[in-house]
């Protein structure tokens, strides 16, 4: 039941959401997971989050991200991090997708920052 109802969640995302996780699936992303802030006062909607494991792979995920959105016509309003890659951050206005070495996560834990946001997991494809 738990997995129908993370199933029923996923569904419920945005458009834009739903492409930019796919985006990240697709250049392997770790511990994809959507924090729903809307009723947590956030500043923007939803974050995506989720981690490569090098600099090579974080900004992949990030072209993948972009490339994908912007072939529905979303760029970003703003970039952070690039160059360095370690916590690339796109910012879409209604979401923001973040995206970490691991040890970056790890250290500024967005998870918990925003504990009272509402979970979404994306379930990790077998690939």
């Amino acid at each position: 039941m738990a997995r129908s109802e993370k199933r029923r969640k996923t569904a419920r995302l945005p458009d834009q959401i739903a492409v930019a996780i796919a985006a990240a699936e697709d250049k392997k992303a770790d511990g994809l997971l959507v924090l729903d802030l809307r009723k947590a006062a956030g500043s923007t909607d939803y974050f995506v989050i989720c981690a490569g494991q090098n600099a090579r792979q974080i900004r992949a995920i990030a072209d993948g991200v972009m490339d994908a959105l912007g072939s529905h016509g979303a760029k970003p309003a703003h970039v952070e991090g690039y160059e360095r890659s370690e916590w690339v951050l796109l910012d879409y206005f209604d979401f923001i997708v973040h995206i970490f070495a691991p040890e970056t996560r790890l250290f500024y834990g967005l998870e918990r920052l925003w504990g009272n946001a509402e979970r979404i997991e994306v379930p990790a494809t077998s690939q």
